[in-house]
Parts: C-alpha cells; sequence; structure tokens
C-alpha cells in the first residue's frame, strides 16, 4: 500500500537532498584529486627534462622544456610514418615552403601532358599563390585543396609546348593515403611574417604538411601548462594574421601539452574561434585520448590526418564555417 501524497512528496524531496549531498561531495573528491595530480606533477618538473611518472595506476610523461617535447614529438612522428629526417623542414619561411611545393608538384606533375618535364618558375607559383589569397577562407581553401587539381598558364620559356597555355597541376588525393603521389613533411619552427611593422615575425612549433601544402598547425606547451595557454596561443597568432597567404590552407589546429590534447578548425582571418568546438581525441569507445605519445599514434598519424583533411572537414555552406568532425562521428563514418 502507497503511503499518503503528502508523505510521497516528503520522502521525493529527503532523496532529492541526498542525491545533491552525494554529487557534491564527488565533486569535492574529483577537485581534490585533481589537485593532487596536480601537485604530483609539478614535484617532478624539477629534474630531468623529460621523465614518467606513475600516478593513479597510469603513466605520465613530463618535460621541462617546451623544445624537448617538440623533438620527442618530430621523433615519435617520423620514425611511426618512416619519413626519414630529410622529411622534417627546419625554420622555414613562407618562400621557403613555396619553394618546397613548387619542387612537389614539378615531382607529381613532370609527365608530358602537365609540366612537360620542366620545372616551376617563381611567377607559376605566384600565380597559385593568388589563387589562394583569392579564396581566403578556410572554408573556400577546404574546397580547393579537395578540389585536387589547380590550374596555371605557362610561363616557362624552356616548355614550348605548353608556353602560353593553361595547364592542369594535380595537387592532392584524399584517397591516396599513404600511396600514389602523397608526401607527408612536418616544418619544425615555421617562420611566420607578419601584417604589423611593429610586431616581429612569428614563430610557431610544428605545421604538418601533405603534398607540400600546410594543412595542419600544432602548438605545444610543455608540462606544467595547461593547454589553454597553447590554444590561446593559436588564437593571438591568428589575429595577427599570421595565417594568411600559403598559411591561410591551414585547415586544422592542435594545441597540445604532454598529457592534454585539442584539435579545432580554423575559422578564418574573419571567423571567432569558439571553445565550445575545441575537441579532445576519443579512441572508438569514446575513451579519451590525451597523452602525447597516442595523440601522435593516432590522431595525427597516417591515414588519419590525410582522412581528416579529406573527408571529416566539413565545408558548411549555411553559415559558411570550417567544420571539423569529432571522433566518435569518424567512427560513426
Amino acid at each position: 500500500m502507497l503511503p499518503p501524497v503528502q508523505e510521497q512528496v516528503k520522502i521525493a524531496l529527503i532523496l532529492d537532498q541526498i542525491d545533491n549531498l552525494i554529487t557534491l561531495h564527488q565533486r569535492k573528491l574529483e577537485k581534490a584529486q585533481k589537485s593532487q595530480k596536480k601537485h604530483a606533477l609539478r614535484r617532478c618538473l624539477y629534474s630531468k627534462n623529460h621523465e614518467s611518472l606513475k600516478y593513479g595506476g597510469k603513466l605520465y610523461d613530463f618535460f621541462n622544456k617546451e623544445a624537448d617535447f617538440e623533438e620527442a614529438l618530430i621523433k615519435k612522428y617520423y620514425l611511426k610514418k618512416r619519413l626519414g629526417k630529410k622529411e622534417v623542414l627546419k625554420n622555414y619561411t613562407e618562400k621557403d615552403l613555396l619553394d618546397n611545393w613548387a619542387n612537389i608538384l614539378f615531382e607529381n606533375n613532370r609527365d608530358i601532358d602537365r609540366l612537360n618535364d620542366y620545372p616551376l618558375t617563381d611567377s607559376e607559383m605566384q600565380q597559385i599563390l593568388e589563387q589562394i589569397e583569392a579564396l581566403r577562407t578556410p572554408l573556400k581553401l577546404n574546397g580547393f585543396i579537395n578540389g585536387k587539381s589547380v590550374s596555371i598558364v605557362r610561363d616557362n620559356p624552356d616548355d614550348t609546348l605548353h608556353f602560353g597555355k593553361e595547364v592542369s597541376l594535380k595537387i592532392y588525393d584524399r584517397r591516396e593515403i599513404a600511396a600514389g603521389q602523397s608526401r607527408y613533411q612536418i616544418v619544425q619552427q615555421p617562420k611566420f611574417p607578419t601584417k604589423s611593422r611593429i610586431l616581429n615575425d612569428r614563430r610557431g612549433d610544428l605545421m604538418l604538411l601533405i603534398n607540400g601544402m600546410p594543412v595542419i598547425h600544432i602548438e605545444l606547451k610543455k608540462s606544467g601548462i595547461p593547454v589553454s595557454q597553447a590554444y590561446h596561443q593559436i588564437e593571438k597568432y591568428s589575429h595577427e594574421g599570421v595565417f594568411t597567404g600559403l598559411f591561410s590552407l591551414v585547415q586544422i589546429f592542435v594545441a597540445m601539452e604532454p598529457n592534454e590534447a585539442v584539435y579545432f578548425a580554423n575559422p578564418g582571418p574573419e571567423g571567432k574561434f569558439n571553445s565550445d568546438y575545441y575537441f579532445h581525441w576519443a579512441d572508438f569507445n569514446n575513451e579519451p585520448i590525451n597523452e602525447w605519445d597516442k595523440v601522435a599514434s593516432t590522431l595525427l598519424s597516417i591515414p588519419m590526418a590525410h582522412q581528416l583533411i579529406g573527408f571529416y572537414t566539413v565545408a558548411d555552406d549555411s553559415d559558411g564555417v570550417l567544420k571539423v568532425m569529432r571522433s566518435y562521428q569518424y567512427f560513426c563514418g
């Protein structure tokens, strides 16, 4: 037999109070555990440049210096992908990267119907750069990258077959993942020009190139520095006009510290950064992946990085914004 309605209401109120009390204590416990972990992390930072600490049954990596973290990530990446050290480009400027892209375009298009075995001139590369600058937004540039090809008018006088004529150059094929003509490189400490005469040129941490195009920019922070400082650095660079010209091809940003990482789409020069769309990568079971080495071997791996650019960045024409899928959307795809 059920108790009277008034007693049922009283019982419900008591249970609700108990539930709120349990929630409050759970939050206090989680806060205490986070604080304990934070102090444990700080205690180990005084020692070696890179070491591991076991805490709560898990092993954490610590880097006293950002440069050591950067080197470890590069080593993890190029050993995993068998890139070789020649594919790590140090301190490249925009001009250096344009020259690098020109060499890759030449190798991938040197047949008689395209470049006829004659390299691209600086002015022909300028034609491509002008097309990029005209498109300007990551949304439109996503279509440029995934459009597979770009057209130029040949002005290399040595190519008498095509001189003055339009030729189409293959730039990227999203289906050629670690195969065909796809080529992957890392830029270490790329140099960014700024629009302002007052500001000095900036230097990023890492950038991933696919077929010579800078498509993923990575900003790093050493252990003990929150990942928010890494993504605020990206936001600052963007507001300073760093991601323009060739660097406007960047589709995805990754902010990392050794034990946390977030990724998000480039909103472009007129877009707004929104931390609600800064995502943590996760595995098939939607368990978050934050450890730097696991992020390197999953989110930043080949084929994943290639697929993110080719299949899982979404050009949303409804609001004019480039979007990147969350991990569960990838695994459900």
